[in-house]
């Protein structure tokens, strides 16, 4: 009977390993590994003001949305970032209207680095992304900002 040599196998006789709590952020900016995603740049989307707050999410939909509504003309991107700092539920997608925060969306004035980037993932339907944009562009028209500007 062969015993297992454990520098053969690292893993075997160690406990669980913790891992961070890893966020996605969608953007078209070109990021790095290590990066940091900070406050204090224009925002992507609404005004467009010096961004108060940095935005993720626990769910890769949300993520997606990030990217696909983001203004430029870069590439839309996923990237896996871990906070660095506290964060708190993203008040325009946790009012009323979504109690629970359902799509685990957050806010934060602390940093995020960047840990990696999906690479592989679904884009919504064009039409869909369109609509989208068009029920944004109405509620500016009336008036209808941001909690986050």
């Amino acid at each position: 009977m062969k015993q297992n040599n454990t520098n053969e196998h690292p893993s075997i006789g160690q406990g669980a390993t913790p891992f961070a709590q890893t966020y996605f952020h969608g953007t078209k900016a070109d990021l790095n590994v290590g990066d940091l995603i900070k406050v204090g740049f224009n925002s992507n989307y609404g005004q467009r003001k010096n961004a108060k707050y940095i935005f993720l999410s626990a769910t890769l939909d949300a993520a997606i949305w990030g990217a696909e509504l983001a203004v430029g003309e870069g590439r839309e991107r996923i990237y896996l970032v871990e906070p660095t700092g506290e964060i708190e539920d993203d008040p325009d997608l946790t009012d009323k209207k979504f109690p629970g925060n359902p799509t685990k969306s957050y806010r934060s004035t602390e940093p995020f680095r960047v840990v990696g980037e999906v690479s592989v993932w679904k884009a919504h339907p064009p039409e869909q992304v369109k609509a989208m944009k068009d029920a944004l562009e109405k509620l500016k028209q009336e008036g209808i900002d941001s909690l986050n500007d």
